[in-house]
Order: structure tokens, then sequence, then C-alpha cells
């Protein structure tokens, strides 16, 4: 199971951003230094109250700072975009992190996106579907042909193409039963969101490897999880440190649409998160977080990218959770999966 960390890319709009990506390139020198396999983003647009740094530049920009380390999206809202453009940005990502890329895609689901791009929501599936095939095509040869619902082309080459042979593999966003299906399907592997509890998750793992099998299909080498982790020398200071931030970011999310989680405002923040966390995220100490991560192995996830960071979050309180996790989570982790 590789080890990464999705950077938050949203600020609160009174945040200076010129300040705020400084301290990500920061995070990003760091976590190339403690070994952490990987980073990600994510997409969205028109964030009430916050800033959102565009994602395939934001990475484009960090890939200077983590040569060596694996790039990937969680996830492009494919729908809202050309296909061909998103297949020629991400090959260059491809080649300027050595063939180490991972596009991961999703539908989105938040119509005021859809209306910035000028994009009816109810083509979503549609788009996605055909988006993807489109990029696997790109990626995959010169003088390509396409006649779709959305899109229509003959003699379609990008170039440069990618530097994973045969190409970079191709996650989908999924989270629903009919999502999960479509993902195991049409893409390399999926992605997975942060919300569901352990047994659930396996529950989905499963889902999923029916639905390839179903399809023919091997079992995939790309389950990445999206994964909410804290951590201090004492639960109680992880709760503190990490509550006020990550609990706002969910409500953000309850306000955009998004089925959500709930608990009780009435608790204290602390209280909160220990409700919500609980067979869900790693928040606490380095041996709880360990547990957490282990947890996610034993389901089959192959690649955990651990949201250490939320909106609004002091940069001392991110570094010293990555600082911890880097040199007394991962070494654990690592060597109690190779023992086995």
């Amino acid at each position: 199971m590789k080890l990464g960390v999705y950077l938050n890319a949203q600020h609160p709009r009174a945040d200076d951003p010129g300040r705020r990506f400084a301290e990500t390139v920061e995070q990003v020198r760091l976590l190339k230094k403690l070994g952490f396999d990987s980073i990600w983003g994510g997409e969205h647009h028109i964030t009430d109250d916050y800033h959102y740094f565009p994602l395939l530049p934001f990475l484009q920009r960090l890939a200077a700072e983590a040569e060596g380390m694996e790039l990937g999206t969680n996830v492009v809202l494919l729908p809202l975009h050309n296909p061909m453009e998103i297949a020629e940005i991400t090959a260059f990502l491809d080649v300027i992190s050595g063939g180490k890329f991972q596009l991961g895609v999703g539908l989105g689901y938040r119509q005021e996106e859809f209306d910035m791009f000028g994009v009816p929501i109810k083509q979503r599936v549609s788009r996605l579907s055909e988006g993807v095939d489109i990029i696997k095509q790109l990626w995959s040869g010169e003088g390509v042909k396409h006649d779709g619902r959305h899109w229509q082309f003959e003699n379609m080459t990008i170039s440069p193409q990618p530097a994973a042979k045969p190409r970079p593999p191709i996650l989908i966003g999924a989270h629903v039963d009919a999502a999960v299906e479509r993902a195991a399907r049409i893409g390399d592997g999926w992605c997975i969101t942060p919300t569901s509890r352990v047994d659930e998750l396996e529950t989905m793992v499963g889902n999923f490897y029916t639905a390839r099998a179903a399809a023919g299909l091997p079992k995939s080498e790309h389950l990445v999880r999206l994964y909410e982790v804290t951590c201090a020398e004492d639960e109680e200071t992880a709760l503190q440190r990490s509550a006020p931030f990550l609990l706002a970011k969910y409500a953000a999310y309850a306000s955009w649409g998004l089925p959500g989680l709930s608990f009780n405002a009435e608790d204290a923040p602390e209280v909160q998160l220990k409700s919500l966390a609980a067979d869900r995220f790693g928040v606490g100490t380095p041996e709880q977080v360990i547990e957490a991560l282990m947890a996610q192995h034993r389901v089959g996830i192959t690649h955990v990218t651990m949201r250490m960071s939320w909106p609004g979050m002091p940069q001392d309180d991110i570094l010293s959770s990555m600082e911890l996790i880097g040199t007394k989570v991962l070494p654990e982790v690592r060597r109690r999966i190779t023992a086995g």
C-alpha cells in the first residue's frame, strides 16, 4: 500500500493566496524529504467564502518540488472539460513526473459548476464515459477518429504522448453502487471517498471487484482512497488542532448538496470529530493512525492519499502532523505490510 498526501487547495477568501501557496510548496518539500510516495489535488470552482487553486496548474508547479514522487488528481471533474485538452495537459504532467502520473476523474455534483462551464448537468454521466474513452484513445496512438454523442473528430493526435507505457492509469471517482460498478467497467481503478466506515468500505471493494470480473477485467492495482488524517503525540491535541477545520469542511460539503455525515452541533468540536472519525478517519496518536491505516490495507486499498489540512488550518499544525506521520507512522506501516 502506497502512502501519499492530498494537498488542500481551498482556503478562506480572506487568506492571502500567495502565502497559502508558498506554504503548500513548503509542505511538498517536507513530504519529499520524509519519503511519502505521492501528492494529489482536487478540483472545485466558485466556492463561496473560499478560493480554490486550479488543479492542473497547481500540480504542474508542485511537480518541480516533488521529483521522484507520484502525482495524481482526485479528481478532475471531467464532464466540465474538453477531454482532448485534458488528455494533452495530463500527458505532459506524466512526462514531467517521469511517468508517475495517475488521472482520477469524477462526475461532479454542484449545479453552480456546471452552469459556470455551460454544461447540462444531466449529461454528466455520458460526458464522463465518452471523455474517458477519448483520453484512452489519444494516449494510445496517432490519427485517432471518434464519432460520439458529444465530440466528433478524425485524425487527432496529441504530442507529447505520456511517458508511462502503455499509458497512465485512469481512475474513476465513485461512491454509490451504480457509480462504483461504472468505475469498475470503464476505469483502470477507483478513487474512493473518505466518508465510508471500514465495514462499508469492505463491502464496496467487494462490489467493485465483482463488477470487474463480470466485465472480464483483471483485478485492479489502483484502489486509491482519500483519507482524513491528523496526528499528534496525544489524541486530545490531535482533535483540538483539527476539529474546527475538518468539521467546517464537512459543513461546506453539506451546503454544496453532497449527502453528508451528521454530527451533533451542540457538542464540543472535539467530541463531534471523535464521533465522526470513529472507524472512518485516522485521528489521534501515531499508534492510532498506524492502526487506522492498516485497516485500510486489510480491506484492499492500494494507495492512501492522506488529507492532513483543511481550509484555515495554521501551517505550523499542518507541518507538525506531517512530520510526525512521516517519522513515526510511515516506517511502521511499511514494516507491518512487508512483514505480512
